[in-house]
């Protein structure tokens, strides 16, 4: 199909863009990489009366280590996160994004702006406890991951503000896993768990755990959390913890599968992240 008519604007600068996105009113949408928003416009679900292309913004693009962070820029595309294994579990959750085609073009700041609890990033960024750097006409403000997401596709978000950085903790001294699984090769997420193990001799000092696709908002699976804490990692205790996944969610039943599956999966697939991330058997090896 054909979108609606709109206004089309490239900005030339941050400032440009708010300015832009001002004048627009909530109307107005930024497009960046474009995979999420243009296939809403084709369909007629999504009618912005004005585009603001914000693709050209070298300002808010890139990734450097700052002060034991990882501060990710906005712009930045989904293949340079998936080119960087040093960056440990978002690497690797960003390589599972879609195709190749999409991360090359896709942005980190397009998919947590958009709020979709079945996009892979969301998760992570909830699990790692990062937060986002909105700038807007008010100025600047610093925002919590789990402060972000209100509901499906909503976010925190004020009208005139763009993202222009996430600020992820590099995670010394935890391991990671994430397990993702899908119908066919490209699609969303039916449900994907990102896991974070911080141990001292076999004991688990700190665990986090992100869960894609069960509810309205990406989540964190807390009740696992408690299980785990100050309790030996072997795999009985992991897989008596990973029995809990499920509690407190509400995945949405669609094509692919019902609730009760996905509530399945979540127990499924938290058990081998946490085998992978506390390091045992071959899922330790990530």
């Amino acid at each position: 199909m054909i979108p609606a008519r709109f206004d089309y604007v490239r900005a030339g600068s941050v400032d440009e863009a708010i300015s832009a996105l001002t004048e627009g009113g909530e109307d107005a949408k930024l497009l960046a990489g474009g995979h999420s928003l243009l296939p809403l416009m084709k369909l007629r679900l999504a009618a912005p009366s004005r585009l603001i292309d914000i693709s050209g913004l070298d300002e808010i693009r890139g990734v450097q280590r700052q002060n034991g962070d990882w501060s990710i820029g906005g712009g930045t595309r989904h293949v340079q996160l998936q080119d960087a294994p040093e960056m440990g579990v978002i690497s690797r959750a960003a390589s599972l994004i879609a195709d190749q085609q999409v991360r090359n073009r896709g942005t980190i700041g397009g998919s947590v702006a958009h709020g979709d609890p079945a996009s892979d990033l969301p998760a992570v960024l909830l699990a790692s406890e990062s937060e986002i750097v909105a700038r807007g006409r008010s100025g600047e403000r610093r925002l919590a991951v789990g402060d972000l997401f209100q509901d499906y596709l909503t976010t925190a978000l004020e009208p005139d503000e763009l993202i222009t950085e996430i600020r992820m903790p590099a995670l010394e001294g935890y391991g990671w896993g994430y397990e993702k699984f899908i119908r066919r090769s490209e699609d969303w997420a039916m449900v994907g768990v990102c896991a974070l193990v911080k141990q001292s001799d076999g004991v688990c000092e700190d665990v986090r755990i992100g869960l894609t696709h069960m509810s309205s908002t990406p989540l964190r699976a807390s009740a696992v959390e408690e299980a785990l804490r100050g309790q030996s990692l072997d795999a009985d205790q992991i897989a008596r913890a990973a029995e809990q996944a499920a509690e407190g969610t509400r995945p949405p039943g669609d094509l692919n599968a019902t609730p009760d599956y996905k509530r399945h999966l979540a127990r499924v697939l938290t058990k081998r992240a946490l085998e992978s991330a506390a390091g045992l058997g071959e899922r330790g090896q990530r």
